[in-house]
């Protein structure tokens, strides 16, 4: 399986190049994309899309948001999979990945940890569960992450509003005055080093379940992404994530 990533010069393609390379999942390396260049893997790295390689079964990005339009014209002309673990999208990027997945297999993430993919389902359960329950979810990253809150914690709030339609989603709360009974809040943290928590509180006055995943390095995001596109093989086109793995 041959995996093209965009974003190679980056401290998460750096990691997916590596497990690449070792052939985690059944995969090689075979080239890059990066602005800035990176060349310590001996494949060929082409500054944008107009010069990287096609000869690829999947195309890896963690690269930035704001690559988004380009990376996906680059996948639907040559009809490649796609796994898209970028964060922090727009409602007009969005729109553009859901238009794309009608044409070729696109596996898009948040967060690829398989462990993060777990405690979503155990939340939209438990939330379920516990329809009178109040829920609050606490991420914790890096003071070097860009985005807040996380695209994780979002999509954890996502999750909880499948089964709880009515809820609202209330990000860093602050002022005067009592919660509303149908709030999701949301609290980001940034500090350090840390390379990711997320946390969930799902509680009543008489009893409280807490649900929480960390991170103990980035190569878990890594070895997800290498095993979403494994999972992309012989995939038609649509739109996939990760409880497309763990429901199978």
């Amino acid at each position: 399986m041959r995996i093209l990533v965009s974003g190679l010069g980056g401290a998460m393609g750096r990691e997916v190049a590596r497990l690449a390379l070792a052939g985690y999942r059944g995969a090689a390396l075979a080239g890059g994309v990066s602005p800035h260049g990176c060349d310590e893997f001996g494949v060929p790295c082409a500054p944008d899309f107009s010069a990287a390689v096609t000869d690829v079964d999947c195309v890896v990005d963690f690269s930035h948001h704001s690559a988004t339009a380009e990376l996906l014209r680059f996948a639907r002309k040559n009809r490649l999979p796609l796994v898209l673990a970028t964060t922090g999208h727009t409602e007009e990027e969005r729109s553009a990945v859901l238009a794309a997945a009608t044409e070729i297999p696109l596996f898009f993430a948040a967060n690829c940890s398989l462990g993060v993919a777990l405690l979503i389902e155990l939340a939209k359960k438990t939330a379920a569960a516990m329809p009178d329950a109040e829920i609050e979810i606490i991420e914790k990253h890096h003071d070097r992450k860009l985005d807040a809150p996380s695209g994780t914690a979002l999509a954890i709030a996502e999750a909880i509003r499948e089964v709880r339609p009515e809820a609202t989603v209330c990000t860093g709360r602050s002022g005067h005055g009592k919660r509303t009974p149908q709030e999701i809040g949301i609290h980001a943290i940034r500090m350090g080093s840390i390379v990711g928590e997320h946390e969930v509180m799902i509680g009543t006055a008489s009893q409280t379940i807490t649900l929480r995943h960390e991170a103990h390095s980035r190569a878990l995001f890594a070895e997800g992404a290498l095993a979403a596109a494994a999972f992309l093989q012989g995939k038609g086109a649509g739109l996939y994530g990760m409880e497309s793995m763990i429901s199978m």
